[in-house]
């Protein structure tokens, strides 16, 4: 999942947009990539029934599709991005997997996600290292999230550095994140969080 939205811009910079395409929708969620990115693996610690769980930069929806049915007829998974051909794509997908009714499909602003609801678990996917202002997003996250719930930051790790990763886990805890670990996620750098 390649970032889709971002914050901190004008209304009409998109210039580091994923763009949608059928080949990119395809890349981002393909059997192939399941094998070592499995979702269910990755979600599993985090992920239960009943749950609300948010899904930013959803792109075409490998990780909505399977936290909709980690949570059950219950739960519920809000699918974020900035661009409607991807929230369609999850759409025709969830509806083919009779998962619909529990997602919300929510297309953000370029500078603000905007979504109102609380929830349990937020995903950031191959996404954070595009955002300009990370202070900003990462602010706004923090006051998405449940006081009990976690929040899962995934780079990917031939395109962001250490340093780099280190600065983006640097200012999640001044936005008030507390760090718990660094799951093993295959090609990549991960943090999880809570709120401190």
């Amino acid at each position: 999942m390649v970032m889709t939205m971002r914050t901190g811009l004008q209304p009409n910079d998109h210039a580091h947009i994923c763009r949608y395409s059928p080949l990119k929708g395809w890349l981002l969620n393909n059997r192939i990539r399941g094998l070592f990115q499995n979702p269910k693996d990755i979600l599993g610690p985090c992920v239960k029934n009943g749950m609300t769980a948010i899904d930013i930069g959803c792109g075409p929806g490998m990780f909505t599709l399977a936290m909709a049915s980690m949570v059950g007829e219950d739960g519920r998974v809000i699918a974020v991005d900035i661009q409607q051909e991807m929230l369609d794509l999850v759409r025709r997908k969830s509806d083919q997997q009779h998962l619909t009714p529990r997602i919300k499909f929510h297309k953000s602003e370029p500078a603000r996600l905007n979504v109102t609801e609380k929830a349990d678990f937020i995903l950031s996917f191959y996404m954070v290292h595009e955002v300009p202002d990370q202070n900003a997003f990462l602010a706004e996250v923090h006051d998405l999230l449940e006081p009990a719930g976690t929040y899962l930051v995934v780079e990917p790790g031939w395109h962001v550095s250490e340093a780099a990763f280190d600065d983006t886990v640097q200012q999640a805890l001044r936005a008030g994140f507390e760090l718990t670990g660094h799951p093993h996620i295959s090609l990549s750098r991960a943090a999880l969080f809570t709120v401190a």
